[in-house]
């Protein structure tokens, strides 16, 4: 089993920034996949980023040139800067481990509220 501790919600306004961290530990993390998945009221779970261990990162498309993905594989550890925060960006941020053969984990979740 991975755990995954998250930290770095909270409320920002429109052009601002937050730095979302997720440590994880357990087994199985060298050929993990880890990102951050969001979710608005009303709205379905998205992804919003990846990166494999070797560094190869995903966006989707609402947040490219404004989020960067990052990872620090000593210490297991997934961030997502976010920069030129939108409103539409409030949700709760999930982070996500995916270890092949072994299935994904999940974060417990941390706000992120982009309001004036």
């Amino acid at each position: 089993q991975v755990q995954l501790v998250e930290s770095g919600g909270g409320l920002v306004q429109p052009g601002g920034s937050l730095r979302l961290s997720c440590a994880a530990s357990g087994l199985g993390l060298g050929l993990s996949v880890m990102g951050w998945y969001r979710q608005a009221p009303g709205k379905s779970r998205e992804l919003v980023a990846s990166i494999t261990s070797g560094g190869s990162s995903d966006y989707a498309d609402s947040v490219k040139g404004r989020f960067t993905i990052s990872r620090d594989n000593a210490q297991n550890t997934v961030y997502l800067q976010m920069d030129s925060l939108k409103p539409e960006d409030t949700a709760v941020y999930y982070c996500n481990v995916y270890r092949p053969g072994l299935g994904d984990s999940w974060g417990q979740g941390t706000q992120v509220t982009v309001s004036s």
